[in-house]
């Protein structure tokens, strides 16, 4: 196992191009880190990066104690699971799962040892004398995954292993890798588009845009407390609610914003804003609550559209004077086109400034 230290990491393929500028991140030992963003954000270079499948520009990669910038992707102590399986079709499982331990010429008991070790862990025993077209995509990602672990790396690196995988198999092997880093405690590097796989499986995510790095922290602090409104829009399913409003003033308990014409109470302070700023305000779907029509402060809306999650009822609704639909979880009952009457939590909700940084939350 290895702690992972970037320090001024940059990536440029023309001089004045960089796809990630510069870019400081540790990664401690034996942890389960995420990279997530939207596609061409930087994370997956990154992760090549750490691999030595793409040399870095400048700044310097340690792994342990190891400054890898020129070291062979061989000798860095790391293993790679890749989005497509690689396996070769003509080596049965256990053959792929042990081509490279015969390749750096470990003897043959101890690579059948690993193997077997390995196989156990992933419950894949019983099909190592199978080849790779008698297997199914998820027992494929296995002998992917099993081919990392007969390595005993220092570092696990995943590029998004479960994007080709069904959504039933997915979960599943959501559920595997989880336990498989508990069982090995080994440090683990993920990087996905996913973000349901980032908040089930991060012990902390980073969150990256245009090749920087916008937030690090827990799943739930990132849920709860965005630093800005492109994490604050890009994680959580349904995404959060940001809807434009104006700041009227400030009380003691936090900021004032008008929004439909309604005042609505904050927790949030706004010392460098001036009466009449449009802000964003952000609520999540499942903090906004229905309320009595006659309640004060109570905004009214109307049912445009309804989906059935389960045991979830996502309800898109329109507020007369906002652009954009409004999210929000519905009770069982509600028609379409029917009128509902909304209120947001002062606790739950989030604003933003017009450079979209967050404002903070006021210690009470």
């Amino acid at each position: 196992m290895a702690a992972v230290h970037l320090s001024g990491i940059k990536k440029a393929y023309t001089r004045d191009q960089y796809i990630i500028p510069e870019l400081d991140l540790d990664i401690a030992d034996g942890e389960f880190m995420v990279f997530v963003g939207p596609s061409g954000c930087g994370k997956s270079t990154l992760l090549r990066m750490i691999a030595g499948l793409e040399p870095i520009t400048a700044g310097q990669l340690r792994i342990g104690e190891l400054v890898a910038n020129n070291v062979h992707a061989s000798k860095r102590g790391i293993a790679m699971v890749f989005q497509s399986y690689a396996l070769y079709p003509h080596m049965t499982v256990a053959e792929n799962m042990g081509f490279a331990l015969k390749l750096a010429g470990t003897p043959k008991a101890e690579i059948a040892a690993k193997v077997e070790r390995a196989a156990q862990i992933l419950q894949i025993t019983h099909l190592l004398e199978r080849k790779p077209k008698a297997l199914s995509g998820g027992q494929r990602q296995r002998v992917a995954i099993g081919r990392a672990i007969v390595r005993e790396p220092k570092v696990f690196l995943f590029d998004e292993p479960l994007s080709n995988l069904d959504a039933a198999l997915r979960l599943q092997m959501r559920v595997e890798l989880a336990k498989l880093h508990h069982e090995l405690g080994t440090t683990m590097i993920y990087v996905t588009h996913d973000q349901v796989e980032a908040m089930t499986l991060g012990d902390r995510i980073a969150v990256f845009n245009a090749g920087r790095i916008e937030q690090i922290g827990s799943p739930l602090t990132l849920y709860h407390e965005p630093r800005n409104l492109f994490v604050a829009g890009f994680l959580g399913s349904p995404k959060m609610n940001l809807l434009p409003c104006t700041l009227l003033g400030d009380s003691e308990h936090g900021a004032i914003v008008g929004l439909a014409g309604a005042a609505i109470a904050t927790r949030r302070c706004s010392p460098a804003q001036a009466p009449g700023t449009t802000l964003t305000l952000g609520v999540r779907p499942e903090q906004i609550m229905l309320v009595p029509a006659d309640q004060p402060g109570a905004i009214a809306a109307r049912v445009d559209l309804v989906e059935h999650l389960g045991d979830v009822m996502l309800g898109y609704v329109e507020i007369e004077g906002l652009r954009d639909f409004v999210t929000v979880k519905l009770p069982s009952g509600i028609t379409l086109g029917g009128m509902v009457h909304l209120a947001f939590a002062p606790e739950a909700c989030h604003l933003f400034d017009e450079s979209g940084h967050a404002l903070a939350r006021v210690d009470r």
